[in-house]
């Protein structure tokens, strides 16, 4: 016999998480995970940084992207907090 049919969650349930914790949202069921270490930030930062240079600012690469750092993305129905994303400029 099966329980009861688990209830996705909600975006209250997401902002109800506490702040020192990231939350997602992932096939309907919530995540949470400590904020990156130091050690997993510095990494994360000088990755934009190489990004940046080439992808953002053209320096030896195409340059007209733009990065941000843990940005809460809504994907349907997910809801996801990766440690860098970028987009082209022109879908700005």
């Amino acid at each position: 016999m099966t329980g009861p049919a688990k209830q996705k969650a909600t975006y209250a349930d997401l902002e109800a998480v506490p702040e020192h914790l990231v939350a997602e949202i992932i096939d309907g069921e919530l995540m949470t995970h400590p904020r990156p270490s130091p050690r997993h930030s510095a990494a994360s930062s000088a990755l934009g940084v190489e990004l940046g240079e080439a992808f953002q600012k053209g320096r030896e690469g195409p340059g007209e992207w733009v990065f941000f750092d843990e940005p809460e993305l809504h994907l349907g129905v997910h809801v996801v907090v990766p440690d860098i994303a970028g987009w082209s400029a022109s879908a700005w």
